[in-house]
């Protein structure tokens, strides 16, 4: 058997062990060195030495209120019925020194000057106790008190703090400093326009976008062919003037991919191949004293590579911790697989449905970067599971607020760019609500909404039997019991589908027929989908077997990817929604008028959480916003069918 192209897929936490051995063998500094700064110019670093007070805060007794400073002793007895009137007093404002022999402040509201005018009298109506109202010297923080131990991240309240207790400077670590190496031939930088088989240098602007969360200094260094001379050299240089140097793309095993023989070379290769998914081909070796941590080149992969690897070295070299995230529990919305042996770090949507947080896992890939821009959590998959079922109870790392999960709307069914649509409005009109959709088709989504998973299911199903919509199936799903009878149906849209085709139609395709056409090449959508379930209908109607359509059984998971499928010219042709044409220039050729509607349970329905989206269904602008999207009727939206 051929060796492995990879040394071993070793645990992320024995490779992070082995990296930082190795560092420390090299002659790696543990630790970046210092500098004093200015307050100002010190929030977000770390500081290196312990902050004493070097003056009490506040450095003398004073008011707390606005008022008058009284001996406490004098007001004894004072109450609404028996007032007591005083001469010997003086009025005070908040942050004036108390005078002295004075113990007390009466708050302006409860002290009533009396007597005529100019004379200076007045009358309390409740006593004094001692230092009522008044800050004493040290309150805040007394000289020589511990303000802020080492391996403190300044924020802003902390420098205010410091500025009060007298100091100006402040000695913090310096910022470590990261060499970002794109490579690779078909890299090309931002701003240019990329040909075909050409990728965007975007893995730079977001691991130097990292680097700078983690309070670091970026070197942003030009993008390196697949030349290993080269690469080798830039690795050389980037190492004498960083304190960690980042490879992007060649950690795998193809053949321009060269990082790891190229740390071999000029440095020492410690780990190469974690057993992590996403982030599997990834490189830690050292070069002179500088770590080297070569991310791979999918940018979901080396987004993770960074958090995993790259963050917990940086904080060290600051002398501090990387910040943890807060942990939820949460259950898993649908059937979730994961290979064994591996940990697999899972992108999740979150949202509260009945009580419980559930989470909802986003697409797998590790180019789909998307998956991490929409991502509310990560959910750890370790690597002796071989995943979840629909419903199990998981622990979630937050990426997002609990107070804004629970106002997220999750939607879990079959695709509709409508959805997406009413997305953008609810944020327009309330940056806190978001509308979070999971596609998995109808059938997916009523088992969903049947499990407690969602708030509301988008369906189009069609009983082929009584030519009704997503009603039939209710009982099948929800069953015949109480659970049906809770269920409430709201019309969202009319829509039109139809066959998308290339830009010009050159097939002449006219209808379903002919999609038994020999040769001419299909791509369905998967099992459960409301539309796959109408193709099955038309083909039954026109007598064709579904083994007689080429790519039957190739399937996309929404209107969008069919066409995208179609634009690239994988496939002449894809059921779908007029809408998913336009972003692509496609045509068009219309095979069915059909409701989609949202099942839901009357207890969502009337809940707080799912209110703006049918305010939203109610406005006029929205509907006509659906309309222009072509292919759509918004004559019935908002209104309830069951």
């Amino acid at each position: 058997m051929p060796r492995s192209p990879f040394i071993h897929d070793v645990p992320a936490a024995q490779a992070l062990d082995a990296w930082r051995k190795a560092c420390a063998a090299a002659g790696c500094p543990e630790r970046v060195g210092t500098e004093r700064l200015g307050l100002a110019e010190a929030i977000g670093r770390v500081t290196a030495d312990p902050v004493w007070a070097r003056r009490s805060s506040p450095a003398y007794d004073s008011a707390g209120m606005d008022g008058v400073a009284v001996r406490s002793a004098d007001t004894v007895g004072a109450s609404q019925t028996a007032p007591v009137t005083l001469t010997d007093f003086d009025v005070i404002d908040t942050g004036d020194p108390m005078p002295e022999g004075r113990d007390a402040v009466v708050m302006r509201e409860h002290a009533h000057l009396v007597g005529p005018k100019g004379a200076r009298a007045v009358e309390l109506v409740a006593a004094a106790t001692p230092y009522q109202h008044v800050r004493s010297i040290g309150e805040d923080v007394a000289v020589g008190e511990l303000l802020l131990a080492p391996g403190h991240r300044l924020r802003a309240v902390d420098v205010a703090a410091v500025a009060a207790a007298g100091v100006t400077e402040i000695l913090v670590r310096r910022r470590p400093v990261v060499a970002v190496l794109p490579t690779g031939d078909e890299i090309r930088p931002l701003g240019s326009e990329p040909g075909i088989g050409e990728i965007l240098d975007t893995n730079s602007l977001m691991l130097t976008g990292q680097a700078g969360e983690h309070g670091c200094e970026v070197l942003s260094l030009p993008i390196e062919q697949d030349d290993p001379e080269r690469i080798a050299a830039a690795v050389l240089t980037a190492a004498e003037r960083a304190d960690l140097v980042v490879i992007i793309a060649g950690s795998s095993a193809g053949r321009g991919d060269h990082t790891a023989s190229v740390v071999a070379r000029v440095g020492t290769l410690v780990v190469h191949g974690v057993a992590v998914r996403p982030g599997h081909p990834v490189v830690l070796g050292t070069v002179g004293t500088t770590p080297v941590l070569g991310a791979p080149g999918y940018p979901v992969s080396a987004a993770l590579t960074f958090e995993i690897f790259a963050a917990p070295l940086l904080a060290a070299l600051q002398g501090t911790t990387v910040v943890t995230r807060p942990v939820a529990r949460a259950r898993v919305a649908r059937k979730l697989a994961s290979p064994l042996g591996m940990d697999d770090w899972v992108r999740v949507r979150l949202g509260r449905v009945g009580g419980r947080i559930v989470a909802t896992p986003l697409p797998r890939g590790a180019g789909v970067l998307t998956s991490l821009v929409r991502a509310d959590g990560l959910l750890v998959v370790p690597a002796g599971l071989e995943g979840h079922h629909a419903g199990t109870d998981v622990e979630v790392h937050l990426l997002r607020g609990l107070v804004d999960i629970d106002r997220t709307i999750v939607a879990i069914g079959s695709h509709d760019p409508v959805l997406d649509l009413a997305a953008v409005a609810l944020r327009g009109i309330d940056p806190g609500v978001t509308l979070a959709s999971s596609n998995v088709g109808s059938l997916g989504g009523l088992v969903a909404l049947r499990d407690g998973l969602c708030h509301l299911a988008g369906s189009h199903l069609l009983d082929p039997e009584t030519g009704e919509y997503t009603l039939p199936y209710l009982p099948r799903v929800l069953g015949r019991g109480g659970a049906v009878g809770d269920v409430t149906v709201i019309r969202l849209v009319h829509r039109e589908q139809g066959l998308i085709v290339a830009a010009g139609n050159p097939l002449e395709i006219t209808g379903i027929e002919d999609l038994s056409r020999p040769g001419l090449r299909y791509v369905n959508r998967q099992r459960g989908a409301g539309t796959r379930v109408l193709l099955d209908h038309e083909l039954r109607r026109r007598g064709i077997e579904p083994g007689d359509v080429l790519g039957y059984r190739r399937e996309e998971h929404t209107h969008l990817a069919v066409a995208a499928a179609v634009a690239a010219g994988r496939a002449d042709a894809g059921l779908g929604v007029l809408a998913a044409t336009w972003p692509f220039g496609l045509d068009f050729v219309p095979v069915a008028q059909e409701p989609y509607d949202l099942v839901l349970t009357q207890q969502a329905y009337d809940s707080d959480v799912l209110a703006p989206l049918w305010a939203l269904l109610a406005e006029e602008s929205f509907r006509a916003s659906i309309e222009a999207l072509g292919g759509y009727s918004s004559a019935e939206t908002g209104r309830r069918v069951r």
